[in-house]
């Protein structure tokens, strides 16, 4: 395998805090996926948290601030940053947008940026990686890669509520397709998910548990109506609401909802036929085996 990408294929990557802990297996499979598909993702040095869920509503400023820091970093290496966390996505996007259409906001940032020996001067694209294996690699490349196919899977996709919003350029905010089209070139059959970009609860699984537990419920229970096997997601947080509170959320919508639950990347390094440690299935919560056929082992 070729393990020098071209710079088509080179971006910088910005993993995200949840994905250096309780998520590490979607960051451990989005880099073994890349290096399988001879994309290069260079880790920003330094990078800070990019001020996401609690700090961006308390201190909004501070927060685009750390956002910034980040874009800076990016920027200096003049590339592209591609992120998996959809609240990553969505703050840095929005640090972006916020610093072109509003000039004292840029400048505040900028002094502030700038007391630190850095600046930005916004010419950093953002790019999510699920976007960039659908519309950069692309499904001749991809499909070539594929040695299981995932015949006979029955897979929902469910892509969160901040994918696709606000941001409507990458995927239709009602009912989002990349993840559909990719999940169906490793030979899955995808089935009818009306809740792809309906909100798991988020945060307030843990604020406001009883309206948490009846989001998340819901999308857990329509997934296992239509006939899924399994869950795919894009985002940490979801992730983490969808697998690891079935008990509760069954119990809160009054239906079984115990379902295996994987990261996209997670679903192509199974289709590639990668081992189990390179995609950090031991990780997961909810049983792999009916799915994989094998016991799962770190």
């Amino acid at each position: 395998m070729i393990t020098t990408a071209s710079p088509a294929c080179r971006y910088g990557y910005y993993p995200g805090c949840s994905l250096m802990a309780t998520n590490r297996a979607y960051d451990i499979s989005t880099r073994s996926v890349a290096r399988e598909l001879e994309v290069e993702l260079v880790e920003l040095d330094d990078w800070n948290c990019c001020g996401a869920t609690a700090y961006l509503p308390v201190r909004e400023k501070r927060a685009f601030v750390l956002s910034a820091r980040n874009l800076a970093l990016a920027e200096q290496n003049g590339r592209e940053l591609a992120t998996v966390c959809n609240a990553c996505y969505v703050v840095l996007r929005k640090t972006n947008k916020y610093m072109a259409e509003d000039s004292h906001l840029r400048d505040d940032i900028r002094q502030a940026l700038q007391a630190g020996g850095m600046d930005y001067s916004g010419n950093v694209r953002v790019r999510h990686f699920l976007e960039i294996l659908v519309n950069d690699i692309g499904e001749a490349r991809i499909k070539a890669r594929v040695e299981r196919a995932l015949s006979g899977w029955k897979v929902a996709c469910y892509c969160g509520c901040q994918l696709s919003r606000p941001f409507d350029d990458l995927d239709h905010p009602e009912y989002p397709q990349l993840m559909e089209r990719l999940v169906g070139w490793l030979g899955a059959e995808v089935v009818p998910f009306p809740l792809a970009a309906k909100c798991c609860g988020g945060m307030a699984m843990t604020t406001h548990p009883e309206t948490g537990q009846v989001l998340t419920g819901k999308i857990l229970k329509v997934a296992k109506q239509r006939g899924a096997d399994c869950v795919a997601t894009a985002c940490p947080l979801c992730q983490i609401n969808l697998e690891a509170y079935q008990d509760k959320v069954g119990r809160a919508v009054g239906a079984p909802c115990e379902i295996p639950v994987l990261y996209f990347t997670q679903l192509i390094g199974i289709a590639f036929g990668l081992p189990p440690a390179a995609l950090a299935l031991a990780d997961n919560l909810t049983p792999l085996e009916p799915l994989l056929g094998e016991k799962v082992t770190s």
